[in-house]
């Protein structure tokens, strides 16, 4: 049964989606992807962090959020033009599962239920990724309480 992102998926539309995984590590420090390069792949962490970080013109990169276990590692393969919205880097080894964009792709367009499931999921991941995006940055760049927001 999965947990995280995946929660959702029927047995049957998983088993097909983990047809096209495969098992990748990274080193403590390596960077995974940066903001604007080809979002080509996608990854479910399986052990290890990862920091998202976004470009800020004249300031340091700040850290968005920190991901873990569990956690969809990348999004931005799914909408076109297929760019990074973030850069991310390794903060310990990370184990993980990826997934090849286009084979993903390819699949949804074959079995739109999958499809359905899986851009549900990943729409989930989004909102609660700009979310923290946004409540960081407010926090960084913000006047000079901090803006915390329950709503939409």
């Amino acid at each position: 049964m999965a947990t995280g992102p995946l929660a959702g998926l029927k047995d049957p539309h998983l088993e097909r989606l983990m047809e096209f995984s495969r098992q990748v590590n990274f080193p403590a420090g390596s960077r995974l992807f940066e903001e604007g390069g080809r979002a080509d792949h996608f990854w479910i962490i399986r052990s290890g962090s990862v920091d998202l970080s976004l470009h800020i013109p004249g300031r340091a990169a700040p850290r968005v959020e920190t991901l873990g276990p569990g956690e969809l590692l990348g999004w931005s393969w799914l909408f076109p033009p297929y760019r990074w919205h973030f850069g991310a880097q390794a903060l310990s080894p990370v184990r993980a599962l990826e997934f090849d964009a286009e084979r993903v792709r390819q699949l949804c367009r074959e079995d739109p239920a999958l499809g359905h499931d899986l851009v549900l999921a990943c729409a989930q991941v989004i909102a609660d990724r700009l979310k923290s995006a946004r409540t960081r940055l407010l926090d960084l760049y913000g006047p000079h309480r901090s803006y915390r927001d329950d709503g939409d």
